[in-house]
């Protein structure tokens, strides 16, 4: 089979569509990522590559807290802008009609819009190029009643979207399940 060279592009597929939170000059703001993911689990950690020009990072840079929040398919609008408008220059909170709420820490802004919160501390930033990479620690998680089963994250209920670049930067949704973690592959398992 052949294979055709695209360069050094980081071709990764689902890439999440995340709100990250941060208070800047005592204001929340918000902006979107798609470079970002679980980074460890004991203690748990999140990672999220920001350009070092951003506006949301001078606000985590000046705090150490940051949120993530997951918005659902029906917040597609208000995720994208908050990725095309600097809050250098505007109130997302109030362009998107955001209602914030703080946990724990009680400076880390969150969406109540948005099904999953996470509240994080910064643990360690990392100058890679282009952008910053901040590495949080979650403090605590929040979610929609609605988005559990069995008292669980549904994904299903939480309805995430899932940003993808290449032959045009679209939003997607959650696609149907094709298999069991942790159990499709038994049947490539070899019997003795």
């Amino acid at each position: 089979m052949e294979k055709i060279k695209l360069g050094t592009h980081p071709v990764l597929y689902p890439m999440p569509t995340f709100l990250v939170g941060s208070n800047v000059n005592q204001k929340p703001n918000f902006m979107t990522v798609a470079w970002a993911g679980v980074a460890c689990n004991e203690p748990p950690m999140v990672s999220v590559a920001i350009r070092s020009v951003r506006y949301t990072l001078k606000g985590i840079r000046e705090t150490g807290v940051f949120s993530i929040n997951i918005p659902s398919v029906t917040m597609v609008k208000e995720a994208d802008y908050c990725g095309i408008v600097s809050g250098a220059v505007t109130d997302k909170v109030k362009d998107c009609g955001f209602k914030i709420f703080y946990g724990v820490l009680q400076t880390a802004p969150m969406i109540e819009q948005c099904p999953v919160n996470l509240e994080c501390r910064v643990e360690h930033q990392l100058e890679l190029g282009s952008h910053i990479l901040v590495i949080g620690r979650i403090i605590e998680t929040y979610i929609s009643p609605e988005c559990l089963t069995d008292g669980k994250p549904d994904v299903k209920k939480i309805k995430p979207l899932i940003y993808t670049s290449g032959s045009g930067s679209q939003y997607h949704g959650f696609g149907e399940m094709v298999g069991a973690a942790f159990s499709a592959g038994k049947a490539l398992i070899k019997k003795e």
